[in-house]
């Protein structure tokens, strides 16, 4: 004897669908949709009900059809978080069939093309590469310009290996001299001829790509701005003999040594700011991510509604003239296979239901504990773990794990997802609890506001912290300052 845990295939698709993202469950539906013929959109304007054709006292023929009693409903979820009803609608379906029946397909299921997506008529700054194009790799943009430039056939295999070792940031990461001798012999091939090869790729766009280390690449980007250019020279100067000086921050040395003063040494290194340290970056080589949100949180009378995002996920029902085909008490193929049909979409469209159900518990208690949040920003924010909304809504917490992975929350202050809302705590003075996502947003406001010429160390950060109340450790800090990408004292040091 033994005990173990079984789930329904219902249970695993509810369990499936409810950790899917939007985008994800758009797909899902939209092969549910093209797979089972009981399914279908429920477009807005329609009047007919969605009672289940089935029933225990009615029984259908092809001839005839009689009124069935309603098993099941397709209920459409508009929710708040001062209301939790939910609004359905019951009727009569069974009416006789039109001359005219429905085609099982529309334009926009064969065809996926939107109109909100094409120009209109006042839309003067509508992009269509923007809309359709893919990104585009370095190598692809290299080797594009290179096709543009005369060459012999040997230059040419010496300028697709250079293109093939430079990297996504535009660095060459191989040494001529390897490059040089994995080349055939019998081609003869020199180091002069491959460092030739070079010059004429650094000249290519962007500026600064193929350069061997930092001095070469910001040298290069030097190289082709205009020669009257305010600090040019002094700016080649500094990052070709003094690029390592420059990045320890040691000003009393670059100005001895470039015999600069300090406003002259400023303005020097303001030039080389606005250099691009990574050129190879600027070509983007992955496409866009979109985010749609699966919850709308808006403020109506000094209070906070959660609604769900409808437009993000297209409402589903069973087709009614499809269903009336379903026969009782007839065990052929075809009409086995149109009972299994109906099941599944039933099951289907309840773990839709239970999906929206569940985020809809979720968000609105999300809401509720950080209210703050939302009326004054990150350092209201308040500890919250999966536990607490887990025992507000009587789930477990990997369900709440479950909704908070890769759902997305659309609030005055931006777009977020759920886990967002989620951090630890650190105790403070007078016993009470602050969040992790509060202290970070409190570190770097004091850096924001700090002296450039005397940033603020790790230690002063959390002296200040603890002046606040808010007890934190300096490795603590260190850690918080790190995840915010903040770079230590010693690198935020500018001269004024």
């Amino acid at each position: 004897m033994g005990q173990q845990l079984t789930m329904t295939p219902q249970l695993q698709q509810a369990i499936r669908l409810l950790q899917l993202s939007t985008l994800d469950l758009q797909q899902e539906i939209q092969e549910a949709l093209e797979s089972n013929p009981m399914l279908e959109r429920q477009e807005e304007g329609d009047d007919f009900d969605n009672t289940d054709p089935l029933a225990d006292k009615a029984e259908q023929s092809n001839t005839q059809a009689e009124s069935p009693e309603p098993t099941f409903q397709e209920t459409s979820f508009q929710e708040s978080a001062d209301s939790g009803a939910q609004a359905s609608e019951e009727g009569d379906w069974s009416e006789r069939i039109p001359e005219d029946l429905p085609v099982d397909t529309a334009w926009e299921d064969i065809y996926q093309t939107s109109a909100s997506s094409l120009p209109g008529g006042d839309e003067d700054d509508w992009d269509f590469t923007t809309r359709t194009s893919a990104g585009e790799s370095l190598q692809s943009h290299l080797l594009w310009q290179l096709n543009l430039v005369p060459m012999s056939d040997n230059d040419r295999l010496i300028a697709v290996t250079l293109i093939d070792c430079i990297n996504n940031q535009g660095y060459l990461e191989e040494s001529l001299e390897e490059l040089c001798q994995g080349f055939d012999p019998e081609l003869d091939i020199e180091l002069d001829e491959v460092e030739a090869v070079l010059h004429r790729i650094q000249q290519f766009e962007p500026a600064g790509v193929g350069a061997r280390n930092l001095s070469e690449c910001l040298a290069l980007q030097l190289r082709q701005l205009p020669p009257k250019t305010p600090w040019l020279a002094e700016a080649q100067r500094l990052v070709t003999e003094f690029i390592e000086l420059l990045g320890s921050r040691d000003y009393s040395q670059l100005m001895r040594r470039m015999k600069l003063k300090e406003d002259e040494l400023r303005q020097v290194i303001e030039l080389v700011q606005s250099l691009n340290p990574r050129p190879g970056s600027q070509i983007e080589s992955s496409e866009p991510e979109y985010v749609v949100p699966d919850v709308i949180v808006r403020k109506d009378n000094d209070r906070w509604l959660v609604e769900l995002n409808q437009e993000a996920v297209p409402r589903l029902r069973v087709n009614p003239q499809y269903a009336g085909f379903v026969r009782r008490a007839d065990s052929s193929a075809d009409n086995t296979f149109m009972r299994n049909q109906l099941q599944e979409a039933r099951w289907f469209i309840k773990s839709l239901q239970s999906r929206n159900e569940t985020l809809m518990k979720v968000a609105t208690q999300i809401v509720e504990h950080q209210r703050g949040f939302l009326d004054y920003g990150d350092e209201a924010m308040k500890p919250l773990v999966l536990h607490d909304i887990a025992e507000a809504v009587g789930m477990h917490e990997s369900t709440i794990s479950r909704v908070t992975t890769q759902k997305y929350m659309h609030t005055p202050r931006g777009i977020y997802e759920l886990k967002y809302f989620f951090s630890s705590h650190v105790s403070t003075s007078e016993g009470g609890e602050c969040s992790s996502t509060a202290i970070r947003a409190i570190i770097k406001k004091l850096v924001a506001a700090e002296n450039q010429k005397k940033p603020l160390s790790d230690s002063k950060i959390a002296g200040l912290l603890e002046a606040q109340g808010i007890q934190v450790a300096r490795r603590t800090v260190a850690k918080y300052r790190e995840s915010l990408g903040i770079a230590p004292s010693s690198e935020r040091k500018r001269l004024m």
